[in-house]
């Protein structure tokens, strides 16, 4: 009777734990006045400072909307770029603030809010360019042009379709350790989205590189390629999500999304329009 009386209340401990678990992403977040995101120390994006303060476009963007959903404070957790999605889905955190451009595979892993942002590629070689790069197709018919890449970026698919091979990739980390591999002769190029480029150029200060101005956009698949960077959740987080699109809307209406985005060397030509991550999200 003992051991009938003891399953029972262990039962009863379980099953009042569970009422208390809702599964619900946003009311739990408002409930703590907390939430962590993930980033990838990716400037202009997501990034922390000297002093340790976590700001880019994409954590100044959330972080009104979140206040505005009842969530006051902001924690990031640093994680490598490849590995953002994986830990969203393994509730290391709960939403991934990096500026991640929405493509179709990505999709199929994570809910991405509406697009904050959309932007075009770049790249940046040592000074007065000496190999004459100004094209993916350029690195790919050069015969020993190697580039610095982000693990997981987007620029690796859009490389491979220009014809450069995985062995002229010298796949980094971050944006520091592109710059580094420019720096000392183990890549000829390094790439990734213009304002991302733009602002590690002008941390660096290095007379020695040099952005190419007259970089043409790679044109894949038929298409002139033009990401749209957004806010990513868990695939069940859908009220949380929806609740975040209807405050980004409203940023968007009254110009304090561009306000924003100008701090972090942004343009109006960089507004993301009417596009939508449904529409992002078809293959």
């Amino acid at each position: 009777m003992k051991r009938g009386l003891a399953f029972a209340w262990i039962m009863a401990m379980i099953m009042a734990s569970g009422c208390g678990q809702t599964g619900d992403t946003l009311a739990e977040a408002k409930e703590r006045g907390d939430i962590t995101v993930g980033f990838a120390n990716e400037k202009p994006y997501a990034y922390k400072t000297a002093d340790g303060e976590l700001t880019g476009e994409a954590v100044e963007i959330a972080r009104v909307i979140l206040e505005r959903l009842g969530i006051q404070e902001m924690r990031g957790e640093l994680t490598e770029f490849s590995s953002l999605i994986a830990g969203l889905q393994a509730k290391r955190f709960d939403i991934v603030t990096a500026g991640m451009f929405i493509n179709a595979e990505r999709c199929e892993a994570v809910a991405f809010a509406n697009p904050e942002y959309s932007i075009g590629e770049a790249i940046a070689v040592k000074k007065g360019n000496p190999l004459n790069i100004k094209s993916y197709e350029d690195i790919a018919n050069h015969d020993t042009a190697k580039v610095a890449v982000m693990a997981g970026a987007v620029e690796i698919g859009y490389l491979e379709k220009s014809g450069v091979s995985k062995e002229r990739m010298v796949i980094v980390q971050d944006q520091d350790a592109a710059i580094n591999a420019l720096q000392s002769g183990r890549a000829d190029v390094m790439t990734m989205t213009g304002p991302a480029l733009q602002s590690r150029l002008d941390t660096a200060q290095d007379p020695n590189i040099e952005r190419v101005t007259d970089f043409e956009q790679p044109v894949i698949d038929g298409q002139d390629v033009r990401g749209y960077g957004a806010t990513a959740f868990r695939k069940e987080d859908t009220a949380f999500r929806e609740a975040f699109n209807a405050e980004l809307e409203k940023m968007k209406e009254s110009g304090e999304l561009l306000e924003i985005l100008q701090q972090f060397g942004f343009t109006e030509e960089e507004l993301p329009g009417d596009a939508t991550a449904e529409e992002l999200c078809k293959p």
